[in-house]
């Protein structure tokens, strides 16, 4: 009975050192989709065994990581489109465990594309309220993995700019680079989400969206948002959660814009990667 009495504290402290640590019964383990990629794609990193939550690091940025199941924590990193080309690291810390792997980014190799806008558009200008609204709905990361399934194509029609095209307008200088994909289509056509998520922003020309144009923004949750520019009409309101596929707006001709479109977007963490890596795909 003594010995019982002696050896309970000692059983009662492993146990709690055991939930302490995180480290449970299944092994540490820290795993990297790819081991190079290109600018403006992302690493989808995965660690598993700790039930609290990893460090992880890339680029002297921390991003946060979400619970998929039990031990198992996953982030989509993205590589933003002007990344410089070379060799970089992803570091992550769980408890007394620190891992890091070593990863490539390459050169996505996109041309500079030549944009004439007439008068009334070459002026436009975003307002503080548009980019103030625009950078905070982009930059949600909620807990809860809304999207399940083959991420669609929010409207049918051909390709007509890629991801990543460096851009000049009316012959100037580059500025910028595309951040999304244009898909062009008639006036009207119906625009659906390309996965299930909170809508979270609905952004007017009245209400100051002179560069965007008509814009919804859905949170599908972990890091990830999708946008729709330069609609004509917007179907859908903010705290509205939508399934994949349902019409959110139709396709127009507002804000910077050369003819009727629609430009679809995919941000991770409020940076911008390819919308073509999710068409067709699960994550």
């Amino acid at each position: 009975m003594k010995l019982l009495n002696l050896l309970l504290p000692l059983l009662l402290l492993m146990m709690l050192t055991t939930v302490a640590t995180g480290t449970g019964k299944e092994p540490v383990e820290l795993t990297v989709d790819h081991d190079q990629q290109e600018q403006g794609q992302f690493f989808t990193v995965t660690f598993t065994g700790t039930t609290s939550e990893p460090e992880l690091w890339f680029m002297e940025q921390r991003y946060r990581m979400f619970r998929q199941t039990g031990t198992s924590w996953r982030a989509l990193v993205p590589v933003e489109n002007l990344t410089p080309p070379g060799s970089y690291t992803l570091l992550v810390r769980a408890c007394a465990h620190k891992e890091q792997i070593p990863v490539t980014v390459t050169p996505n190799n996109r041309a500079i594309q030549q944009i004439t806008l007439d008068s009334s558009k070459a002026e436009l200008k975003a307002t503080e309220a548009e980019k103030s609204r625009v950078k905070a709905a982009l930059h949600t990361e909620s807990s809860e993995k809304l999207f399940t399934g083959l991420f669609l194509r929010p409207v049918h029609g051909e390709t007509s700019s890629l991801f990543g095209l460096k851009r000049c307008y009316n012959g100037g200088p580059v500025e910028s680079y595309h951040k999304g994909l244009d898909i062009a289509a008639p006036q009207g056509t119906p625009v659906q989400s390309t996965a299930k998520g909170m809508v979270i922003l609905t952004g007017t020309v009245e209400e100051g969206f002179q560069v965007h144009g008509n814009t919804v923004i859905i949170d599908h949750g972990q890091g990830l948002t999708s946008v729709y520019l330069h609609l004509s009409a917007i179907t859908v309101h903010e705290g509205q959660l939508v399934n994949a596929g349902e019409v959110i707006g139709k396709v127009g001709h507002t804000g910077i814009s050369t003819a009727p479109h629609l430009h679809w977007g995919t941000y991770l963490y409020g940076t911008s990667v390819d919308p073509e890596l999710f068409e067709g795909k699960a994550f």
